[in-house]
């Protein structure tokens, strides 16, 4: 039988403390209603990645927590509830790569129970409604895929679309007419039984998923291919179903399962259960693993055996959707903002194994943070076989007292992330020790800095190999010291021929070095002019060396606020860089200043001084600015003609930057600009003398709010700060004056 267990543990799951309700006083509803727009902002965020990107970056158990937060928090106050918050509307987006569909009628989204409790009390609720004893169920199995509306006029098949945002749709007519099971006709005998009311349209409604064999195959090419593989099958069918090229849709092997219908009137069908039968005897695939039933009990029966039974499938599934089965009942009962109240998901806690802890191996990531990473005897979990899996922090491995050595419990978080549950504690080894995050970095051997108040350990030496490429492609960016034709694929080349061990390294290649690079490619055909035969690899050459040599002379120009963010030092970005290097001007100045020097800059403070000095004070790291020095950089800020080039880089007078009118005060930008990057026009209010911060406070004097602002502009009408458009921004640029 399923356990009655919360898929929801103690602490957190997205990174953010758990909100008590508390008594409706003033401050408690300030807090709840900033905590409520930084919950619609992320799901409006994570459902986007999920619907849109088919590229989620937290599982689904971590949406449903936040969406829960939401809604509770709503509950106490209802005055928070916003026309745009995610729990009034459809979850899903609309791609602009294909043509808009509007729905025959909307298609809603589904309101979950995490555990047996929260089913019952959903069931109750239905049978109070209704009556005791007066409700049946259809119980059918959630289908992990994609949704998808499937239109039909006189029995021929229209048109196809995605569920979008509930409302509108994609248009994937011609990607959804390969997929082998989707009849371009009904059944004479289905349509026999509209009778008078066949040549009405009838939209029909189900899931595109990809057979879990499928998946195995698809990213076994990837493989192959040096592609990325899909993180799961549900990923992979949305990916397939949105493919430009219909050709490349009927090589993924998609299928359906149908099971419901924008309007039921013109079937002639009274409940759930006649009408799968009258799909299937119109030619669609319906899923076999139904079944009608008469009180909570078999319904609860139906759950354990799909529970039980879910690994035997060739699909995924992630739990059962029970509905009231007769439609007259279903009208009766009705709908929410958001979801039908005749029907509720019903979600499997994740599958679980156990297994045994053989190392807790240290990652370094290209941050220089060090993790903890869990390399246990290999085990199938939810179709695939894991044998890793991350720790996240010294603090996880100790909350959850797991040691080498343990028997473990593992499952896959979402059924997509492999994680560790915890240790089996009557199977630990004697003589089991505690583990201990290590006191240096094991792939370079520097010292290991841990912060107050963060639960990171971090290397911060500039040449740690484990940190190497990304360092290296952060130094030549756009946004640091701007090397044009220096991209990921030549950084590769140059660290694995020797010639880069840290950026200062840089500014000692040759063009000889880099023209014989190889570039990985190689000739199709003879050629005896340059005296290369077919197969012989294509070097780099002179010409592209030539230019990556003059652009990284170019380089050694930069300001020092650009050198200062391109050194990769935690929490200095950009506009940081900027403010530390116009209050010390030389990095030997600031060498020598202490934190509490760093900190008084106005924007700076304690966490980002601290920062600071940690990376001043390796050695190594000291060891390259001089390196850098000697290459050529000054290290210096040059603050002669700052004024023109700063006039010359925004687009904004140059008299107008000489005067600094927005000297003092402080803008935000959030939204989606037209005329310029949020980059770009921050860049722009800067060369007039404002400070541009990526937080709204009392502080802030301004806040611009482009199409799609999202919590920042709800912060600023709480707080009552100004809020102005894009053209209000351009006028203030222009003329260097608010009004």
């Amino acid at each position: 039988m399923v356990e009655q267990q919360s898929l929801f543990g103690d602490g957190t799951l997205d990174g953010t403390k758990e909100r008590d309700q508390v008594p409706s006083d003033t401050q408690q509803h300030d807090a709840a209603a900033e905590r409520a727009a930084e919950l619609r902002h992320l799901l409006d965020y994570h459902a986007y990645r999920y619907y849109m990107l088919d590229a989620p970056e937290i599982t689904d158990a971590v949406f449903d927590k936040l969406l829960v937060e939401l809604q509770q928090i709503e509950a106490a106050y209802p005055d928070l509830v916003t026309p745009d918050s995610y729990t009034q509307r459809v979850g899903g987006y609309v791609s602009e790569q294909f043509a808009p569909v509007t729905h025959m009628a909307r298609m809603y989204s589904m309101d979950d129970a995490m555990n047996l409790e929260e089913l019952d009390e959903w069931l109750q609720r239905t049978e109070d409604a209704l009556g005791a004893g007066q409700a049946t169920y259809t119980c059918e199995l959630k289908i992990d895929g994609l949704g998808v509306a499937l239109t039909y006029r006189d029995g021929a098949f229209v048109r196809a679309a995605t569920r979008g945002d509930g409302t509108t749709g994609e248009d994937v007519s011609l990607n959804v007419r390969t997929i082998r099971d989707v009849p371009m006709h009904l059944s004479a005998s289905a349509l026999a039984h509209m009778g008078a009311d066949r040549e009405k349209p009838i939209e029909v409604r189900g899931e595109v998923y990809m057979p879990k064999g499928s998946f195995v195959r698809l990213n076994e090419e990837a493989d192959a291919e040096g592609r990325d593989p899909f993180a799961n099958p549900r990923n992979a069918a949305a990916g397939s179903l949105r493919q430009k090229d219909p050709k490349v849709t009927a090589r993924r092997d998609l299928a359906t399962f149908l099971y419901a219908v924008a309007d039921t009137t013109p079937l002639h069908v009274d409940s759930q259960h006649d009408f799968l039968a009258w799909l299937r005897d119109a030619g669609f695939s319906v899923n076999p693993n139904v079944a009608r039933c008469n009180t909570p009990a078999e319904v609860h029966a139906f759950c354990a055996d799909a529970l039980a039974h879910r690994g035997d499938l060739d699909y995924d599934i992630d739990g059962v959707v029970v509905k009231v089965d007769r439609f007259d009942q279903q009208d009766e009962l009705g709908f929410t903002a958001r979801a039908p109240r005749w029907a509720i998901a019903f979600k499997f806690p994740p599958e679980e194994k156990t297994t045994v802890l053989r190392e807790i191996r240290i990652q370094v990531g290209r941050t220089g943070v060090l993790t903890p990473v869990a390399e246990f005897d290999p085990v199938t979990v939810a179709g695939s076989t894991i044998a890793r899996a991350t720790l996240h922090n010294e603090d996880e491995v100790h909350r959850k007292d797991v040691r080498e050595g343990d028997t473990i419990i593992v499952h896959k978080a979402g059924d997509v992330i492999p994680e560790v549950v915890g240790p089996v504690l009557e199977k630990r080894p004697e003589g089991a020790e505690p583990w201990r995050m290590p006191a240096t970095c094991p792939a370079c051997g520097a010292p290991v800095v841990h912060e107050d108040g963060e639960v990171a350990y971090r290397c911060v030496s500039i040449d740690c190999p484990a940190q190497l490429k990304e360092r290296l492609l952060h130094w030549v960016s756009r946004g640091c010291m701007d090397v044009d034709g220096v991209g990921e694929e030549l950084v590769d080349k140059m660290i694995e021929a020797g010639l880069l061990h840290d950026v200062a390294d840089f500014y000692s290649l040759t063009v000889d070095q880099i023209a014989a690079l190889d570039t990985g490619r190689t000739y199709l055909k003879d050629d005896k002019r340059r005296g290369v035969r077919a197969g012989d690899p294509i070097p780099v050459g002179t010409t592209i060396a030539t230019k990556v040599v003059d652009e990284l002379t170019k380089s050694k120009a930069q300001p020092l606020g650009r050198v200062l963010f391109a050194l990769g030092i935690r929490h200095v970005g950009k506009s940081v860089g900027e403010l530390i290097a116009q209050r010390f001007l030389t990095v030997d100045a600031l060498v020598t200043a202490n934190e509490e020097d760093i900190a008084a800059i106005d924007g700076i403070g304690p966490k980002i001084a601290e920062s600071v000095k940690q990376f001043l004070s390796v050695p190594e790291n000291l060891a390259v600015l001089d390196r850098l020095r000697a290459a050529g950089l000054s290290l210096e800020e040059d603050l002669s003609g700052a004024a023109e080039r700063a006039a010359a880089e925004t687009g904004v007078a140059a008299d107008l930057a000489e005067a600094q009118p927005l000297a003092g005060l402080t803008f935000v930008l959030t939204g989606t600009l037209v005329n310029r990057t949020r980059d770009e026009a921050g860049a722009a209010l800067k060369a007039l003398g404002a400070k541009v911060t990526g937080s709204v406070s009392k502080k802030t004097s301004y806040v611009v709010a482009g199409p799609k602002a999202g919590s920042k502009l709800t912060k600023a009408e709480s707080l009552g700060v100004p809020v102005l458009d894009e053209e209000a921004l351009e006028h203030i640029l222009a003329t260097g004056r608010v009004e």
